[in-house]
């Protein structure tokens, strides 16, 4: 009996093992892929905002996303994200349409989603929007490491998406930043595929 308990252990330990360096494989490999192309929108996902100036990471975001934009991949940009904090006295989404206007993308072309609070609520929301508006395909910008789990929610909303991951962003920095952030990305996905909820 213990020592069928025993096997079981080991196993079960060698398979969550084998899951996470396979996950692990599937994060980067999506996030150093750029699969920009022509599309009804691209859409960046939100960060830290300070009173509404970017985080250096949201900044790494923004730029890459105005870029595209105007490469001519889309002809919208959809900015995302609500308060992240209590006291925060404007949105991510708002400080992105700021610093978008500012970097010579017109408000006519800009799309905002300022409720959500996580990568799930935010990509429900733009799904919703860009289907009101029978838009489809988008280009979705982010990190690296936050690419998979992004295109998988993305299309789960039934968004053709594809990912552009910016690798400027400080999470590069450093093998240690790459390392939380990666282990940050396998708890995200187990809990989206396990329970459907989101971080």
């Amino acid at each position: 009996m213990t020592r069928n308990v025993a096997r079981f252990l080991l196993a079960a330990i060698a398979g969550t093992i084998l899951v996470g360096i396979y996950t692990t494989y599937r994060i980067w490999d999506q996030g150093n892929r750029d699969e920009a192309r022509p599309a009804d929108a691209i859409v960046v996902l939100g960060a830290a905002q300070y009173n509404g100036t970017p985080s250096p990471l949201f900044r790494a975001r923004l730029d890459h996303a105005i870029a595209l934009y105007h490469e001519g991949i889309a002809p919208f940009l959809v900015v995302t994200g609500g308060k992240g904090r209590e006291g925060d006295i404007t949105t991510e989404a708002e400080t992105a349409m700021a610093y978008a206007i500012a970097h010579d993308v017109p408000a006519s072309a800009i799309l905002v989603e300022d409720r959500g609070r996580n990568t799930l609520e935010s990509l429900r929301a733009v799904g919703a929007m860009l289907l009101e508006r029978q838009l489809h395909a988008a280009v979705f910008v982010s990190d690296r490491s936050h690419m998979l789990r992004v295109l998988r929610m993305a299309r789960d909303q039934g968004i053709d998406a594809y990912g552009s991951p910016t690798t400027t962003s400080p999470t590069e920095s450093s093998f240690s930043e790459q390392a939380k952030d990666t282990i940050h990305e396998i708890g995200g996905l187990a809990l989206y595929f396990l329970t459907g909820t989101g971080l």
